[in-house]
């Protein structure tokens, strides 16, 4: 029966809306905060010609960024848990803002890499991390879908930043584009931030299902079990594979012979990078609500092992640049789900006091992917003189990574939990 509308709503009803409030809260400033790394590629050129330097010394800044933002989600997720998400998301945001802004005015190498490297690194590794941890608490029935919402956000914000950032290049020159967007994307996020809170006693939420533990456990604890080294084994690998494909996608695209060929009145190489960032955006939400039904580690072997047969018949019809374009899709579909079904299946399986803090260690897998990925497949290709062994590296970890879910990782988190 409806309620009247002069009589409030129930506690229940409230708490459901509030926590969908809560993750549009989430969305918004993980779009805030993902220029930085998604448009870095946009002002390197301009960096590096202001500076008088070379680019592989402007790019050290990249690295730094996705070092800082990886490495350090371990404190950065304590210090969310510890003094809650509005004040240190707001925080992590006006930091990746104020790391624009100041690069603006960099004149040094150094100078560039304590701002932009510095302080964007520190401020979404912040965000992320703290968004994800609370969105787990926030949907317990739904913490796939949730996590991927959020994590999609961070893949999709470039989207809606991309074409105004490099018209405002090309007609008021770099400095005065990451002063204006710098402030407005800082500013956007952090009253997002401002609005966010953690769940309390009154928010009257969904059970966590039958599969997730109802007790928490510490970090220190965590690290001693195998389920959270088999999880970050496995997160590693897909993370480490998904990085050799997109660190290198340009060159190999190149050396396939369709980089250039036109499919549907576009180049294959544009076309397919514009439907890969849509792909790996749409996979997050959609991997992360069909793990909330059949399963975590069902959700994770299907993922994993269509990414290796995609793969494979990509290098197998890699002359046709239709096909290229349309397996590409297909291969970023099956790796960017790892953001919300890695989160989820851990908070399930440690629970939510110490999720974010948690989640900052499993996150140092992101780092070594991000380390490792375009490094060894470039020394691979030039050892080898072919990308073809690159391939069937990545192909193998993916089935492997697809089997252990299986395997291993459903079979040991189910005695855990039972334990």
């Amino acid at each position: 029966m409806a309620v009247p509308a002069s009589e409030p709503l129930p506690i229940a009803a409230r708490a459901g809306s509030a926590r969908w409030v809560q993750l549009g809260l989430g969305l918004v400033a993980m779009m805030a905060i993902s220029s930085p790394q998604y448009v870095w590629t946009l002002f390197t050129k301009s960096f590096q010609e202001n500076l008088g330097t070379t680019l592989p010394a402007v790019q050290v800044t990249f690295s730094l960024l996705i070092v800082l933002q990886t490495w350090l989600s371990p404190l950065q997720g304590y210090l969310v848990d510890k003094f809650g998400p509005r004040l240190l998301i707001a925080i992590g945001c006006l930091l990746s803002g104020a790391g624009w802004v100041l690069s603006a005015w960099a004149t040094s190498l150094t100078g560039l890499y304590l701002t932009y490297g510095l302080f964007c690194g520190v401020g979404t590794g912040i965000v992320y991390v703290g968004i994800v941890g609370l969105m787990v608490r926030w949907f317990p029935d739904r913490r796939g879908f949730a996590t991927g919402v959020v994590a999609a956000g961070y893949g999709f914000g470039a989207i809606a930043t991309t074409f105004p950032i490099d018209s405002m290049l090309k007609s008021a020159g770099y400095q005065h584009t990451l002063v204006v967007f710098g402030i407005i994307l800082g500013l956007i996020g952090a009253a997002a931030a401002l609005a966010m809170r953690m769940p309390t006693a009154s928010d009257t939420l969904p059970p966590a299902p039958m599969t997730a533990r109802s007790n928490d456990v510490a970090p220190r604890s965590m690290l001693r079990t195998p389920v959270f080294w088999l999880l970050f084994g496995m997160m590693t690998m897909m993370s480490t594979g998904g990085l050799m494909i997109i660190s290198q996608f340009a060159s190999y695209s190149r050396d396939f012979g369709v980089a250039g060929v036109m499919v549907f009145g576009l180049a294959a190489l544009p076309l397919a990078l514009t439907v890969d960032r849509i792909t790996n955006g749409l996979t997050r939400p959609f991997f992360g609500w069909l793990s909330d039904h059949i399963g975590r580690e069902n959700t994770m072997a299907v993922a994993f092992l269509m990414e290796a047969a995609a793969v494979a018949i990509m290098v197998a019809c890699r002359s046709d640049a239709l096909v290229f374009v349309v397996l590409s899709a297909v291969v970023f579909f099956g790796w960017g789900e790892i953001f919300s079904l890695f989160p989820s299946t851990l908070t399930d399986t440690f629970g939510t006091k110490h999720a974010t803090t948690n989640y900052g260690f499993l996150y140092m897998a992101q780092g070594i992917g991000s380390v490792l990925g375009g490094p060894l497949a470039a020394l691979l290709h030039d050892a080898t003189g072919s990308w073809l062994p690159v391939f069937v590296i990545i192909i193998a970890m993916d089935v492997l990574t697809g089997l252990l879910a299986l395997v291993a990782l459903k079979p040991l988190r189910r005695a855990y939990l039972s334990g």
